[in-house]
């Protein structure tokens, strides 16, 4: 008697429990997210993935629904499968060995007492002195948050002379740098001040031209700042200032005439007006838009004699060209993936007798945390510039590039 109803006891518990876990499970938070979150520790993985067992319901009068147990097992398979994939591909992000870690201590120490047949549990007592609390270091924050970015990236081409379809060896190296200057507003929430330096530099062989073995297709120096004061929300009443020019001399291939040079062209664009600044919480997508009605543009032409200056937009025989007007400027940057950016940039400016305008694109997909590919398209708009016959006043470059990337940043 007592044993058939110790019997009824738990087949009902168990009845009670396979109707009540799985929707336990469901109202409580997904604890397999949470350990996602978990500092990496190498733990001796295994070469093999455990399997639940197998739950009968062949039993009369026990109905068990284990298909909880199955999304429960594939969860937890898939997250495992992460972190592995994770330690093994960034190894250089596991801190902790878990055969290297300390025990932790005990809570309760279990003692045996075969005379009596009796287990004694009591209650470990911890020496506070072994285990002092950790040094709680001030975190220092930084009035000005700086971030470097420079790549090395190259096509090459070897092609032998009896290729049958013809062809000539040619090398392209890109050099980008870029080095950002911006006030913490965390520390300063009233103000905007960033700055940006930038370099571009693109060199290629140059097989058709008997004097120089090579010729540069890109030469770019800009700097750029803007300085606001809050309004509201993300307004800031601001000034904008951009500088940019070519640094090295470049020539007309088979020549000896200068194509451009150091401030030759060179433009400042100096504007007052407003400015639309605004950053998400999780640091993927960035977006600034200035608009200067009031803005001051000069174009400089240095070597008039050598370099024709009309070419950039500057009356024949003189060095500058001064103008008044409007600019806006919108930059925009997004975090696809983690491996996926994309930044673009536009510009404007007008005397309201012209207008010139750049749109600037750049997706980088990145291999590895040093390796990455960039597509580079410039769209320029000038009307100031001689009118062409096939592209008129429209001006276009495209780079395709793949090679070394190196990002510091401080926070």
């Amino acid at each position: 008697m007592r044993k058939s109803f110790i019997n009824a006891i738990i087949i009902i518990t168990a009845m009670v429990a396979a109707v009540a876990l799985p929707q336990r499970l469901q109202a409580q938070p997904d604890s397999t997210s949470q350990y996602l979150l978990m500092p990496l520790v190498f733990d001796n993985l295994p070469t093999h993935r455990a399997t639940a067992p197998a739950v009968s319901n062949n039993k009369p009068g026990l109905k068990v629904d284990n298909n909880w147990i199955d999304r429960a097992q594939q969860q937890w398979s898939r997250v495992h499968d992460s972190r592995r994939r994770i330690m093994v591909d960034n190894p250089e992000l596991v801190r902790f060995n878990e055969s290297l870690l300390p025990k932790p201590p005990k809570e309760v120490v279990v003692e045996t007492d075969p005379s009596a047949t009796e287990l004694q549990v009591e209650t470990n007592k911890i020496d506070g002195e072994k285990f002092k609390p950790v040094d709680r270091r001030e975190v220092k924050m930084h009035n000005w948050l700086h971030t470097f970015v420079g790549s090395l990236h190259g096509t090459q081409a070897y092609i032998s002379e009896n290729w049958y379809q013809g062809g000539e060896n040619n090398l392209n190296l890109l050099a980008d740098v870029q080095w950002d200057c911006n006030l913490n507003q965390k520390l300063h929430p009233n103000w905007l001040f960033n700055n940006t330096v930038h370099y571009r530099l693109g060199i290629a062989t140059a097989k058709g031209d008997s004097l120089r073995s090579y010729s540069i297709n890109e030469d770019n120096f800009q700097f750029n700042s803007q300085l606001g004061y809050k309004a509201v929300k993300n307004w800031y009443y601001s000034a904008t200032l951009l500088f940019k020019t070519q640094l090295l001399n470049n020539y007309v291939a088979n020549t000896h005439d200068l194509a451009a040079s150091f401030l030759s062209s060179g433009e400042l664009n100096v504007g007052l007006g407003m400015t639309y600044d605004y950053k998400d919480k999780d640091g993927y997508k960035l977006f600034n838009l200035s608009i200067a009605p009031l803005s001051y543009n000069l174009k400089i032409c240095r070597e008039i004699i050598k370099i024709d200056p009309t070419k950039f937009g500057i009356d024949a025989g003189h060095h500058t060209k001064h103008s008044f007007g409007s600019t806006v400027e919108m930059k925009f940057e997004w975090k696809i993936t983690p491996s996926i950016n994309w930044k673009t940039r536009l510009y404007a400016f007008t005397d309201y007798k012209y207008v010139q305008g750049d749109w600037e694109n750049t997706f980088s997909f990145s291999v590895s945390s040093h390796l990455s590919t960039q597509i580079f398209t410039h769209l320029r708009y000038d009307k100031s510039r001689p009118w062409n016959k096939d592209w008129r006043y429209w001006q276009f470059k495209e780079i395709l590039s793949f090679g070394l990337t190196y990002r510091f940043a401080t926070k």
